[in-house]
């Protein structure tokens, strides 16, 4: 018998919503939050071969949490997710279906102003060469990493944005940020020789009449997800043999970091990455400053 939600009987997601209403007292909207949080998570532990509760543990579940600040949802949205899965895992346990909590030991979202590793010039070029040519969606795959590391573009903007949105003789994209505001990023060479050689040999192939516009589709034709560029940039990261976690958003920082310290303007870089406060941008200059100081380690005589 399947739930009638279309998750597994075997995650109760029925029996935690009666908990929640009838015992927690939980408003309506508070009921439905948590399930939708939950169905995100079920579905990610599902895609990851993890098909019950017990099964989960607390390494996958910090996964799933940056997860879902790699699809760009905000703080809030991820620190509600975090207490969904508590007080889930707390239901679990009371009511005996578990015998562990691999929450105890996951942390909540407090600060997200923490920056994810950022790749070096010479791992970024081994991810550029990962796609491998025989792979039929390989011109896609490079494309998409070409214009992730050359525009710095959040995933939603790179999964948003339209063929017609690359303006190849003026060397320009049109990305639309959030709020929908619209900004012109700069496209070197090679991502524009990238993405020209994707539309013209392998989009029209996958091309199938649901592509909507869109500049990036998955298999099937049809508009790529963030779940999507997101798996593919993990795809090829393990490709490369990269040994630090990569994702859309530690492209956007990569670019941005190497912008900085290549000696860029500050509010250059701000325009580009579409921040509407400074204050955000500045925050690479810390990892620049981390720069300037292995930098002196490495060849300053007194260092």
């Amino acid at each position: 018998m399947r739930a009638t939600d279309g998750t597994s009987p075997a995650f109760r997601l029925e029996q935690f919503a009666d908990f929640l209403a009838l015992e927690r007292g939980a408003s309506r909207n508070t009921v439905a939050a948590y399930r939708r949080d939950l169905h995100h998570l079920i579905q990610f532990l599902t895609d990851h071969g993890t098909g019950t509760p017990e099964r989960a543990t607390t390494a996958q579940l910090r996964d799933f949490i940056f997860h879902l600040k790699d699809l760009g949802l905000a703080a809030t949205s991820i620190r509600r997710h975090v207490s969904a899965v508590r007080t889930y895992y707390r239901f679990l346990v009371g009511e005996g279906h578990v015998a562990r909590d691999p929450t105890e030991r996951l942390a909540s979202p407090k600060k997200w102003r923490t920056l994810p590793a950022v790749l070096s010039v010479a791992e970024v070029e081994r991810l550029l060469a990962a796609p491998h040519t025989d792979d039929p969606l390989a011109w896609r795959d490079r494309a998409l990493l070409e214009f992730a590391y050359a525009t710095g573009a959040r995933v939603s903007e790179m999964v948003g944005i339209g063929t017609a949105d690359v303006l190849y003789d003026e060397g320009l994209a049109r990305l639309f940020g959030k709020g929908s505001k619209e900004r012109l990023v700069p496209v070197g060479r090679r991502a524009l020789g990238a993405v020209a050689l994707y539309v013209r040999e392998t989009r029209p192939r996958i091309e199938k009449g649901g592509g909507r516009g869109r500049l990036f589709l998955n298999a099937r034709g049809t508009p790529l997800s963030r779940v999507g560029a997101w798996g593919i940039i993990k795809r090829c990261a393990q490709a490369a043999g990269l040994t630090k976690r990569v994702t859309p958003h530690t492209l956007r920082h990569t670019f941005a970091t190497h912008l900085i310290e290549g000696g860029a303007d500050l509010r250059a870089v701000q325009e580009m990455l579409g921040h509407a406060d400074l204050s955000t941008t500045q925050l690479y200059t810390h990892v620049d400053r981390e720069y300037l100081r292995s930098v002196h380690r490495t060849f300053h005589p007194r260092a």
